[in-house]
């Protein structure tokens, strides 16, 4: 898989003038790909310490709660924020679902997966460890945004795992050293093989925990 997107030529595939193609249009004419992903990060760390001393244990989120958070970390920045794409994207070969088909796949996952799995209050880590797998590949492979899925995605398993009961997740190693795997795990729920991914959250889970004991 390479680092950038393909998309069709509508409003959220537009670039900043000046950027050379490689920053998507917005609202703080940020032009470098490096400074846009300090502003991301900084978006992200801020609502996600907002989030884990809102969420509750007995929440069951929605799709609604997906667009509102997504919106809370990205809307001052994009346009778009928080609204479902309405362009079609892939990555390398793989293409992501088709725009058109994405609100009755996010009501499809609403009903299958958050409601299912959310509130995450599983008695055993393996329980927990699929939860946490089927939310996330289910999601990356709708890929409802036009940006900032995979975080959006490993938020909400934070917020998941807090529920839980678990500290906060660290995910180094599974957007790091372990990222091909990772892809692989995303595309192995193209025929609802969950067990690739559960695997690296179980992992998740351990180095998590052990990360907390050490603090």
């Amino acid at each position: 898989m390479t680092d950038r997107y393909d998309t069709s030529h509508l409003i959220e595939d537009q670039y900043e003038p000046g950027s050379d193609g490689k920053v998507l249009r917005n609202m703080v004419g940020i032009t470098s790909p490096e400074e846009m992903e300090i502003a991301e990060t900084a978006e992200l760390w801020l609502v996600q310490e907002k989030l884990i001393g809102e969420v509750s244990s007995d929440q069951s989120f929605t799709v609604e709660d997906l667009c509102r958070i997504h919106r809370q970390w990205l809307g001052k920045i994009y346009p778009w924020a928080g609204k479902p794409r309405s362009v079609n994207i892939s990555k390398g070969d793989f293409d992501f679902a088709m725009a058109h088909v994405i609100p009755m796949l996010l009501d499809d996952f609403e009903r299958k997966q958050l409601r299912k799995y959310t509130p995450c209050l599983f008695p055993t880590r393996d329980e927990v460890a699929h939860a946490l797998a089927e939310v996330h590949v289910e999601l990356m492979l709708i890929h409802p945004f036009r940006e900032g899925n995979g975080r959006l995605g490993r938020l909400l398993a934070t917020l998941m795992a807090l529920q839980a009961g678990l500290p906060i997740l660290e995910f180094s190693d599974m957007i790091g050293v372990r990222k091909e795997e990772y892809f692989a795990a995303v595309r192995a729920g193209l025929d609802m093989n969950y067990q690739p991914m559960k695997m690296l959250f179980s992992d998740v889970i351990e180095r998590s925990l052990w990360l907390s004991q050490e603090t």
